[in-house]
């Protein structure tokens, strides 16, 4: 099958790493569904995009709600005609002190990183098997899923659930269905959001770049490329992997994330 004949829906695809996924997957040829739940933003998200290349749908939506995860995989369906793969991008996350982390901020990262990719994931799937779609997952995780950090409990409990998750779906799917689930771990991306929410201050700034053996911030179009190749044909044969992309930076050891 030709790119120009699959569909890649991508969460939380309207800003940050989500958006810089889905331009790469569009200048690739794919056609490209968004989701988020501010519908000004994806409309603004989308017309980035197609400025360039690309056929995009927007869809707003939470994903932490089932009924309209369903609803997204109908409209994607209905607008494109069939769905190849799914980027689980949609996340939430902020500094906070453990013993200070509210309850209900503990269940709204758990609920929109871990229960979220779940449900999305497990739509998707069921769709796949019925008709036997091959399909391929990418979740966006952490690094910090499985090495901790300071500040961040919440997203790497709820992170680290993902990585497992998608480790045992690789196994059970890929063999029954042929439908593979691969993690990408991004490191410090620029122009996110995410990354300068989980920044104190300009000396712990300053000291994160050092700390990067590249001495620079990713960018979303390199995430973007990495998860293209995961969701191709040419990747086949890697299934219930986790991809770092960080230049090296989770080796050296800084846990300010």
């Amino acid at each position: 099958m030709s790119v120009e004949s699959r569909v890649v829906i991508v969460t939380g695809g309207s800003s940050g790493i989500g958006k810089g996924i889905a331009r790469v997957l569009c200048q690739k040829g794919y056609r490209v569904t968004i989701t988020g739940r501010d519908p000004e933003k994806l409309e603004r998200a989308k017309s980035e995009i197609e400025k360039n290349d690309g056929q995009v749908l927007t869809i707003p939506m939470d994903v932490r709600n089932v009924d309209q995860v369903g609803e997204m995989i109908r409209r994607t369906k209905e607008a494109f005609g069939r769905i190849d793969g799914l980027v689980n991008n949609a996340a939430g996350n902020f500094l906070v002190k453990a013993e200070e982390l509210s309850l209900n901020g503990w269940k709204a990262v758990i609920d929109i990183v871990l229960n979220g990719t779940w449900y999305c994931t497990q739509a998707l799937a069921k769709e796949w098997i019925a008709d036997g779609t091959r399909g391929s997952i990418v979740n966006i995780v952490a690094t910090y899923a499985w090495t901790g950090a300071a500040g961040v409990v919440h997203s790497a409990a709820a992170k680290a659930g993902v990585l497992a998750m998608s480790r045992s779906l690789a196994v059970e799917w890929g063999s029954r269905y042929g439908i593979r689930v691969n993690c990408v771990a991004p490191g410090p991306i620029e122009n996110t959001g995410g990354t300068e929410k989980l920044i104190a201050s300009e000396q712990a700034y300053r000291h994160l770049l050092q700390t990067i053996p590249a001495k620079r911030f990713g960018k979303p179009e390199e995430v973007g490329n990495l998860v293209a190749f995961l969701l191709s044909p040419e990747a086949e044969y890697i299934n219930g992997d986790c991809v770092t992309i960080d230049a090296g930076f989770w080796m050296t050891g800084s846990r300010l994330m």
